[in-house]
């Protein structure tokens, strides 16, 4: 008899729990909701970068080399413990599935994706010991919205998205370590040379020079995600609610169904 009003007791005391628990989560939301807003007003305080050793790969040219400039232009430093990590370089091949070589393939999920998995290795724990670090992967919006003639980079954009997605949710329980995932819209790099936008003016490449100021300012914001431009948010919510054929008609209207069929780029890492 006894054991069962314990039982009884805990199962009611779960029930409270659980309640409060569904009652409270409404209440966190609008909370985190008015949180985001206020700070698109009110910016929260910028990182201080003086501190920061910042290592940025492929940092040789393109959006790497204004990383690596917007940084160092904001007083970061390049001798002592990485504290700030960008995941930047990457390649692309521009064919499609039965186009592409098999060695070219892997090149691209090699650099692209696991690359970012040994480098987050090599300098997470020190950053998880110091209890100060920030992990930046520089992906594509592609890896939100695929386009024909690229499905290695699409792949492997994906794939580094995923993994991000995954990390940072990881680090919440990690004082003062965070990652910051940016997804820009095509950039007017030698990367994608050859390229073409059916609409220029409406949808125009964006400047590696701003790309990698958004980026170094979400750093400081500790911004989780970031999508350049803006509108790119409108493609995220037309993929979640449009189906399929309609979606197919927007690739197509937009030019993105052969925007890779003048392709030039490079391979070089």
């Amino acid at each position: 008899m006894k054991g069962l009003e314990e039982n009884f007791a805990w199962q009611k005391r779960m029930i409270w729990k659980w309640l409060g628990a569904l009652l409270l989560f409404p209440v966190q939301m609008l909370y985190l909701v008015v949180k985001a807003a206020v700070c698109l007003v009110l910016p929260p305080r910028l990182r201080d970068l003086s501190r920061d050793n910042v290592l940025v790969t492929g940092g040789g040219r393109g959006i790497g080399r204004h990383l690596a400039r917007e940084f160092a232009r904001r007083g970061a430093r390049k001798v002592g413990d990485i504290t700030i990590l960008v995941n930047n370089a990457a390649v692309v091949h521009g064919k499609s599935l039965m186009d592409s070589d098999d060695d070219a393939l892997l090149k691209s999920q090699h650099i692209n994706t696991l690359g970012q998995f040994w480098t987050t290795k090599a300098f997470l724990p020190r950053m998880l010991e110091l209890q100060n670090g920030h992990i930046v992967c520089l992906n594509s919006v592609l890896a939100l919205s695929a386009i024909p003639g690229a499905i290695d980079y699409c792949t492997s954009k994906a794939s580094s998205f995923a993994f991000m997605e995954s990390l940072t949710l990881g680090l919440l329980d990690c004082p003062g370590v965070n990652a910051t995932t940016v997804l820009p819209f095509h950039t007017s790099t030698e990367m994608f040379q050859g390229m073409r936008i059916r609409f220029p003016s409406l949808f125009p490449p964006l400047k590696p020079e701003t790309v990698a100021r958004r980026t170094v300012e979400a750093v400081q914001m500790n911004q989780a995600f970031l999508l350049l431009p803006w509108t790119m948010h409108v493609l995220v919510i037309l993929k979640s609610i449009l189906p399929q054929a309609a979606l197919e008609e927007i690739h197509k209207f937009s030019g993105s169904y052969t925007c890779m069929n003048t392709f030039k780029g490079r391979t070089q890492s």
